[in-house]
């Protein structure tokens, strides 16, 4: 809504804002907790999102001065490097054997093609899209902006008899940190191509994965060795710390890749050319990301064993940079609580109905934060 605005005024000839038809934004409503959180003497321990804060690889920034010089417009379809440094990583850390560069496209970060996907492929109303049943809100704003119907759901038979036109997997999951099994991931890819229904798996935290192994749709054994039907969603932002440089990309299905870049040219969404350097430069290296992994994985031992200490229960989170905790309490409450010791936190309901006894707690801040909201969960 532009600033200034009652909600429902309209802002071209008497129409319904798009604003308006869109979910709030959750983060705004916790204004006053973080407002809360900053009186605390030793200032706000900001854990509600799961923005990176340690340094960007210097291998990644020097990538990006190399391409620096860059007077011409890039092409929406991204260099060959790029793809073909996308296509190697899904093979050398997934297993995932049938993308070859028409099955490639880069976008300016996972959230601008989750949020424009539906609208891109054409989705309109009488179509209906399925997300899980605690969600990112973009699934959600995608289908929206495009007038489909949303509906979240977890089980299959949920579904009905009806046939979604896109059916939407977060694996690792954002909020929870769940990690859907092989067998799972093989019924739902079976399920949606009998139906002709596009399956989109968001894996932006694949390669965050604390217990156990976190798998693609991609992958031989879950696919059956072909992309047909079927998008995966990758970022960098987290793997990386790249979450500035706004580089993710699409993989899977050729004709729908194609479909995608045809109507992007139209609209102009081009990764910028010295970003797409850096890009590939972060794919081709594996070694920042197990130093960052590191780096992260002290810091969730930190916060796990703090709040399990402070009275949580700690429900999945094997994945994922955040810790899903409950007290068996209204999520709202729990947020005042930590509130009122300078700390910040995401409610449960901000992803759905089903997370109103959790909180998400990101571990993304640096040592001296997360050190600091030990002590201050200690006091509780």
């Amino acid at each position: 809504m532009l600033p200034g605005r009652p909600s429902g005024d309209s802002v071209i000839g008497g129409r319904q804002s798009v604003s308006d038809r869109l979910p709030d934004f959750p983060w705004d409503s916790l204004s006053e907790f973080a407002a809360t959180a900053r009186r605390h003497p030793d200032g706000i321990i900001d854990l509600s999102v799961g923005t990176p804060v340690d340094p960007t690889p210097a291998a990644i920034q020097q990538a990006l001065a190399a391409g620096a010089d860059s007077p011409g417009y890039p092409l929406t379809i991204g260099t060959v490097e790029v793809r073909q440094a996308a296509i190697d990583w899904l093979s050398r850390r997934f297993g995932v054997e049938c993308l070859d560069l028409n099955s490639v496209l880069p976008v300016i970060g996972s959230k601008e093609l989750i949020s424009g996907l539906a609208v891109h492929l054409g989705l309109g109303p009488g179509d209906l899209v399925v997300q899980p049943a605690l969600a990112y809100p973009s699934y959600e704003v995608g289908g929206v902006l495009a007038g489909a119907e949303v509906i979240a759901a977890d089980s299959l038979t949920a579904i009905g008899p009806r046939r979604p036109a896109i059916l939407w997997l977060n694996s690792p999951s954002n909020p929870t940190g769940k990690v859907l099994p092989p067998d799972h991931l093989k019924k739902v890819v079976d399920w949606c191509r009998e139906r002709g229904t596009l399956l989109v798996s968001d894996e932006c935290y694949l390669e965050c994965v604390w217990e156990g192994e976190a798998y693609s749709v991609l992958h031989p054994e879950i696919c059956g060795g072909s992309s047909e039907g079927i998008l995966s969603v990758h970022s960098l932002s987290k793997r990386s710390n790249l979450a500035g440089y706004r580089c993710a990309f699409v993989a899977g299905d050729s004709a729908v890749v194609s479909e995608l870049l045809a109507v992007r040219k139209n609209l102009g969404l081009q990764i910028p050319g010295p970003q797409q350097v850096a890009m590939a430069a972060a794919l081709n290296d594996d070694e920042h990301v197990k130093v960052q992994h590191g780096l992260y994985a002290r810091r969730r031992r930190w916060l796990r064993d703090a709040l399990v200490a402070a009275g949580f229960q700690i429900d999945h989170s094997e994945a994922s940079l955040y810790l899903w905790a409950t007290k068996g309490e209204d999520c709202w409450k729990t947020v005042a609580d930590l509130a009122e010791q300078g700390i910040l936190v995401a409610p449960g309901t901000f992803y759905g109905p089903s997370g109103r006894e959790h909180v998400r707690v990101a571990f993304t801040a640096t040592d001296e934060r997360v050190g600091a909201a030990v002590e201050r969960l200690a006091a509780l």
